[in-house]
């Protein structure tokens, strides 16, 4: 075994011009391998070429019952079958006893959301006598207020808005266009900002003009909104984990929470697949199963 690891690192470091780093992490993960199989076999691992899928199953076993991240197991498999595939190349194996074992599924996090209380102190947090707090007013409004995206939010043009039919023209991934709905508080929020923009900044006219630019004309990148979005948390203390993609989600949300069917929350992001929006049905199940054990005189 030891013989069969120190060639297939060589290859690796040789053949592949693999980095250190890499290789150490090959080495590390095919020593567990062996002191598995040794520990698993009397103290004395089978030959290279005789370890089989069933062997590779009792390992990943062990890794799962060890606490392994799913994603550390992953990069185990794909460890294993490179080195078999390396064995069958050169002749020590005629098979890839690792090719039929599959990843294990990546369980997806739930998404991390503000509650409408949170919403209203950080929208509140933006000074309203200054230009610039005009500016992230609008924009955090209207990213919950649309569920947008910090990418969409800071591409919207001029003429991508439409005050009288409340709506917007979003252009998301693959420049796929929607118009998205845009509600009272966001528009007030924009009408208060247009204004102050044109005599604050340079900038193009016309329907091209962006809606949000920093103090010199140009257009805001997503950078700029993160960095924004993170001073008025450490103002109002709210919880650091929220990105500008956390006014997406707590939007999507809140909408579910209220009883909007899952379809047209999925329109309303833009999202391609309904797959993509289930995963905001799992958080607003959590808060009716709240709900129900709280107020259910026979649910515990």
């Amino acid at each position: 075994m030891h013989t069969a690891v120190a060639r297939f690192l060589q290859y690796l470091a040789v053949e592949r011009n693999a980095s250190a780093y890499t290789v150490k992490s090959y080495r590390e993960d095919l020593m567990t391998l062996a002191e598995y199989l040794a520990d698993s076999h009397g103290g004395r691992p089978p030959k290279p070429g005789d370890i089989t899928t069933l062997d590779l199953r009792g390992y990943v076993a062990a890794l799962t019952e060890s606490n392994y991240a799913k994603t550390t197991i992953a990069r185990h498999l794909a460890t294993l079958r490179s080195f078999f595939r390396f064995g069958q190349r050169e002749g020590w194996t005629q098979t890839n006893p690792a090719k039929p074992l599959r990843n294990p599924r990546k369980g997806r996090s739930l998404p991390h959301f503000l509650s409408a209380d949170d919403l209203g102190r950080l929208f509140d947090a933006p000074p309203d006598d200054r230009p610039m707090g005009l500016r992230d007013r609008a924009i955090l409004e209207t990213m919950y207020s649309a569920g947008l995206r910090v990418s969409e939010v800071v591409g919207l043009d001029d003429g991508d808005l439409d005050f009288e039919a409340g709506l917007l023209r979003v252009r998301g991934k693959g420049r796929r266009e929607r118009m998205s709905p845009v509600g009272s508080f966001a528009v007030q929020a924009l009408q208060r900002w247009l204004p102050v923009r044109k005599l604050h900044a340079r900038i193009a006219k016309g329907a091209a003009a962006p809606v949000f630019v920093n103090k010199f004309g140009r257009r805001l990148t997503t950078r700029s909104v993160a960095r924004m979005l993170e001073k008025y948390l450490k103002a109002t203390g709210l919880d650091g984990r929220t990105t500008p993609h956390s006014l997406r989600h707590s939007f999507a949300t809140h909408l579910l929470d209220r009883g909007a069917d899952i379809r047209s929350v999925q329109e309303l992001l833009g999202h391609k697949s309904l797959v993509t929006t289930q995963i905001y049905t799992h958080v607003s199940t959590a808060a009716l199963r709240e709900v129900y054990e709280r107020a259910h005189p026979r649910a515990k």
